[in-house]
């Protein structure tokens, strides 16, 4: 067995991180030979609630899982932390603007960000799932200052699976057969799911599928849209397909992903494929399976693909203003 990783996870008496804990400790995160030890976060009022979790947890006696902590102070969860899912952040209230939602969430991603700099391990990786997560993400990087960038990821791996998911529905195939289709932009409503270089079943989406209007008018619509239309049926958010993204994400950081099957990661963008330098925005990346990425280079993107990526930045350049003053 490996030595065993310390996995801090914010909000986890949520909905998410009630689907996400038992996740992690079963191993899908770093492999059936790495123990686990979970170090949970949860505002004051939730504490009661955090120790029915944790009682769970003991009584699902995962063979994994070595050790269950709880906390309401940050740098307790965060101490010598491996792998932190930011998780818990303030939803958005009736009426409240996205721009005044980043305002709430600012102070809970600057605080956070803090304390993973005092306490979390020298290797740390950050995976933001808490919305918006793009700026979260960013807010709680500059916060950070002597953690290296590139250790804080956002994810739109949702995103790419729920449009493997669509892409696989239309096309009679199984979502297995979907490659090469990736997430452009902020996790919001204005991404872009890039159906013009997927593959499936080895052949061209386009090909395979053969429908233009599809997936200009339907196809990029149900992905942007999918978590609204959840919470229309559910009466509830996505939980459930939410965790599972965001350990498929770590998984991803933590085991190989090749050039030919590139992950969706939001990450701070270095000017590739003309995004502007200084956000967090989603790209095809590689990793290598030791928590580090690379964008991938040499997608080609057409005018048409090009036009929707830069209305996804121009919003997330738009969000990186509203919290200007909480970057430093």
């Amino acid at each position: 067995m490996n030595q065993p990783k310390r996995v801090a996870v914010t909000g986890a008496a949520g909905q998410i991180g009630y689907s996400l804990l038992p996740e992690i400790a079963r191993g899908r995160v770093f492999g059936p030979d790495t123990p686990v030890i979970l170090q949970m976060l949860e505002i004051t009022p939730a504490l009661g609630a955090l120790e029915g979790v944790k009682m769970e947890l003991h009584d699902c006696a995962f063979p994994l899982l070595q050790d269950v902590t709880s906390s309401d102070d940050a740098k307790v969860a965060f101490a010598d932390a491996d792998l932190i899912f930011l998780v818990g952040s303030k939803p958005r209230g009736p009426g409240m603007e996205r721009k005044d939602l980043i305002q709430e969430n600012g102070p809970i991603f600057t605080g956070q960000g803090n304390a993973i700099n005092e306490v979390a391990a020298s290797q740390v990786r950050v995976v933001t799932v808490g919305n918006p997560c793009n700026t979260n993400c960013l807010i709680a990087m500059h916060s950070a200052p002597d953690v290296p960038n590139d250790r804080f990821t956002a994810m739109t791996k949702l995103d790419q699976n729920r449009a493997k998911a669509q892409l696989a529905l239309k096309s009679g195939k199984h979502w297995n057969d979907v490659t090469n289709m990736t997430i452009w932009g902020n996790h919001s409503n204005t991404q872009f799911p890039d159906w013009t270089n997927a593959m499936i079943g080895g052949s061209r989406a386009a090909d395979a599928i053969q429908d233009e209007a599809w997936f200009k008018e339907t196809f990029i619509k149900t992905v942007q849209e999918r978590g609204k239309a959840i919470i229309d049926a559910r009466g509830k958010s996505s939980a459930m397909s939410a965790a599972g993204a965001a350990v498929d994400h770590a998984h991803a950081l933590f085991s190989k992903v090749e050039a030919s099957d590139p992950v969706s990661l939001c990450v701070l963008s270095d000017g590739s494929y003309g995004v502007p330098e200084g956000i967090i925005s989603s790209f095809p990346c590689t990793t290598d399976g030791n928590g580090n990425y690379q964008i991938l280079q040499g997608v080609e993107l057409d005018d048409y693909a090009r036009d929707l990526i830069k209305r996804s930045t121009d919003e997330l350049l738009e969000e990186r203003s509203a919290v200007e003053h909480l970057l430093g």
